[in-house]
């Protein structure tokens, strides 16, 4: 999963993307593969991490680094139960 940095930041580099035009939370959605109501989420607040994939479209479309625009949050590695791993080894 990843967290949206800022609102404020989306906000502002949907004003001047990549290709230096402005983009809509629809058309953003739409060019992303992914439903406007994630976007709408986003930029309100009701919606703060998104996964992997989906950051990335937005990352791309935007025209920036993903990691201009989300964080990473979460493990990156599972935890391993040392009971079980006792257990398979015993």
């Amino acid at each position: 999963m990843y967290k949206l940095v800022s609102i404020d930041l989306m906000r502002t580099l949907m004003q001047r993307t990549g290709t230096g035009a402005r983009i809509t939370g629809r058309e953003l959605a739409a060019d992303a593969g992914i439903a406007h109501g994630t976007i709408g989420s986003l930029l309100t607040g009701a919606q703060q991490s998104v996964p992997a994939s989906t950051a990335d479209a937005i990352a791309r479309r935007i025209g920036v680094d993903l990691l201009v625009l989300f964080v990473p949050v979460g493990r990156s590695v599972q935890l391993v139960d040392s009971a079980a791993e006792e257990t398979k080894t015993a």
